[in-house]
């Protein structure tokens, strides 16, 4: 069935004078009868970050980006690394023996993990996506879904709604991930859980130290054209901060080839992953481009002459806390020593310990 798309005008109205210090309006999603509901837009005004947050990405170029990629002939030409990631997104939610009555995947785009997930695991699917494009030409899958524009540093829900939130390569464009990923807590209920995906730090090394290397050559100087990803100890320590338990973070590693560098930047931008750092730099010169073309094939080429590029990606899984949780023992409270093991194998094996 085809996802159905919230109308958000009246709503957009109501919410005109948001402030940022205020949560933004709930969604009402009563349990007994999910088919009235109330909606309100998380995107936040034109410019407007979390306070306190460090504003590195341009949100509103963002948008734009993701838009104009989802409105390409034939967009899933590009959605091989989604595709591939939100599957394995979908076998991990697989590996929790239960059904999820209600679930909202973060940064949707068209729904690249829902595909992956059958109706028997998820009862009903909430999808928020800042790309109104993206959501309006969402995989048809068999599970019922809502599609609401939203961002991701804002989702409009109340706390305690969902029982499995996911999200797949959308986080690493949000400015405040510490509060994308409290909101997330938020909105889970308890003994919820959260499994998501994200770009990890050493994603398209080999073209990022090509443009830097050409650029500082031709033009004295280097400018980010990567954006900055974050660190895999530091995803642990985020996602305990705001306040999930039994955390798992895992990485992976993704190589795909490529005929050359340009290749590899159309797919990019047809993705809908191309660079919108603040100060990021506005042009590249054209010898500056073929330079890095050069470095790249001679410092990285396969032996076919194609190019590889790295996506690593860091998997996390973290839980709403709930009595019913296994917790640690308390500290001092185990009643056999770790210098005592080898006494224990000893005496399984009917020799007696020295």
């Amino acid at each position: 069935m085809r996802p159905q798309v919230v109308p958000l005008l009246e709503m957009l109205k109501r919410v005109a004078s948001w402030r940022p210090l205020l949560r933004p309006r709930a969604t009402r999603v009563p349990s007994e009868n999910l088919g009235c509901r109330e909606v309100a837009s998380g995107v936040p005004p034109s410019g407007l970050t979390s306070p306190g947050a460090l504003n590195i990405f341009d949100r509103n170029l963002k948008r734009k980006q993701k838009n104009w990629a989802a409105q390409q002939p034939n967009p899933a030409k590009f959605d091989y690394l989604r595709e591939e990631v939100g599957s394995h997104i979908a076998d991990r939610v697989y590996d929790i023996t239960r059904n999820f009555p209600l679930a909202l995947d973060v940064g949707s785009g068209r729904g690249y993990i829902v595909q992956h997930l059958t109706k028997e695991t998820i009862g009903r699917l909430f999808q928020i996506d800042i790309a109104e494009n993206a959501l309006k030409n969402c995989l048809e899958t068999e599970i019922p879904t809502v599609s609401v524009l939203a961002d991701e540093e804002f989702l409009p829900f109340r706390e305690n709604t969902f029982d499995l939130v996911v999200s797949s390569l959308s986080l690493h464009w949000v400015n405040d991930l510490p509060r994308a990923l409290e909101q997330i807590h938020y909105v889970l209920k308890p003994d919820g859980v959260f499994v998501g995906a994200m770009f990890g730090g050493d994603t398209l090394y080999e073209l990022r130290c090509s443009l830097q290397l050409a650029e500082t050559e031709r033009e004295g100087g280097f400018s980010p054209h990567i954006s900055p990803f974050t660190a895999v100890n530091d995803l642990g320590h985020l996602l305990g901060r705001a306040g999930f338990n039994t955390v798992t973070v895992d990485t992976d590693e993704i190589q795909v080839n490529y005929p050359g560098m340009f290749e590899l930047m159309e797919d990019l931008q047809g993705m809908g992953e191309s660079n919108c750092s603040w100060n990021r730099k506005a042009l590249l010169h054209r010898d500056t481009m073929l330079a890095a073309a050069a470095v790249y094939q001679e410092m990285y080429r396969n032996a076919d002459g194609s190019i590889p590029a790295t996506y690593q990606i860091y998997y996390m899984i973290g839980w709403k806390y709930h009595d019913s949780q296994a917790r640690p023992a308390e500290r001092g409270s185990a009643t056999v020593s770790f210098g005592d093991l080898g006494k224990l194998n000893l005496m399984s094996q009917g020799e007696k310990p020295q």
